[in-house]
């Protein structure tokens, strides 16, 4: 039984970090994370919202887990947790495969065109 419950809890985690992800300002939050971590006043700055709607964002990006946050005397500082898209970069991967394929596909069969006009 747990082997069959392990795998349903791996795919609500990611099922939720792509919820998560669906929301274009969270993101483009994510997206300055990667560059470097922030304050929510400075990701509040790169945004049309007001500061409590770019602290629920935030709250959502901590509560699956794709961002950390740190106190420092009067601000909090968030940073990005590439740990969390894991299982979503694993999922992808055999797509990813795939299109490799495809695209290798497609790169003989050009280069076989090009042959065969010369």
């Amino acid at each position: 039984m747990l082997l069959r419950t392990q795998p349903v809890t791996l795919l609500c985690i990611m099922d939720a970090v792509l919820q998560a992800l669906a929301d274009p300002n969270r993101r483009t939050m994510l997206e300055i994370l990667r560059d470097h971590p922030a304050t929510a006043g400075e990701l509040a700055e790169a945004f049309p919202i007001a500061r409590p709607g770019v602290s629920r964002h935030l709250r959502v990006l901590r509560g699956v887990g794709l961002v950390d946050v740190r106190q420092d005397a009067q601000r909090r500082i968030y940073t990005l947790r590439p740990e969390a898209l894991v299982e979503v970069d694993e999922w992808l991967e055999p797509y990813r495969a795939l299109w490799r394929n495809r695209l290798d596909a497609l790169h003989t069969e050009i280069a076989r065109g090009k042959k065969a006009r010369n």
